[in-house]
């Protein structure tokens, strides 16, 4: 008897949890069948994307190999041509990559001012990282330093020459450079003596900071 009791009462339980089932399910079937179709959606979605940022990233990655290699067979214009074509339709980094090789290309071709022109625009781009803006901007300054004024020089890396910047030993370089060809021989002294002084500027910049002093210090212009 207790046995017929039993198996009628899971008969009762199991009938009851069909119709809260069916209850359930005609309350909020649609909305049950909303969200499936959307985390499907959602996943289709993401694999799509990360499917085309994958094709995407890698098709950038040839062109601007592709660049690359116009520029190593001498053929600037050409690189030059795909290197724009990137800065306008890449992906990911390689724009950016793009606009500084095309400012490099520019500057070996003699294109100086466009060069500079280039690179300090990309040290105003504050979309970008803060490093490389700083090293586009000490690329405008070295160009400047043959090209331009100190108060050129000094509108692109006196900002950077701070004891907090890692980029300060190339800056005071620049800067000294652009004074000692503009005659100012304090002014040069002054930022090379601060390299030479700065404990953790590399050796080589302290080295060549060393010698332009010694050079000023045996020319009697000190």
């Amino acid at each position: 008897m207790a046995n017929q009791d039993d198996s009628f009462i899971r008969e009762v339980n199991e009938e009851l949890r069909s119709d809260q089932m069916k209850n359930i399910w005609a309350r909020f079937g649609s909305v049950i069948v909303a969200i499936a179709v959307l985390i499907v959606l959602g996943t289709v979605g993401k694999v799509g994307y990360d499917y085309w940022r994958d094709g995407a990233s890698s098709k950038s990655g040839d062109e601007f190999l592709q660049a690359l290699n116009l520029a190593k067979e001498n053929k600037p214009d050409e690189a030059l041509a795909a290197l724009d074509t990137l800065q306008k339709d890449g992906y990911g980094a390689y724009p950016v990559l793009a606009r500084l090789r095309a400012a490099t290309l520019q500057a070996e071709k003699g294109e100086t001012d466009a060069a500079v022109k280039a690179f300090s625009d990309i040290g105003k781009d504050t979309s970008l990282p803060e490093a490389l803006r700083d090293a586009a901007r000490l690329r405008a300054a070295y160009l400047l330093v043959d090209a331009g004024t100190y108060d050129q020089v000094s509108a692109e890396v006196e900002q950077l020459a701070v004891p907090q910047n890692n980029m300060r030993h190339s800056a005071r370089e620049a800067l000294g450079l652009a004074a000692y060809k503009a005659g100012d021989i304090a002014k040069a002294k002054s930022w090379f003596q601060q390299i030479v002084d700065d404990a953790q500027s590399p050796r080589n910049v302290a080295g060549r900071a060393q010698m332009l002093l010694d050079v000023i210090a045996a020319s009697g212009k000190a």
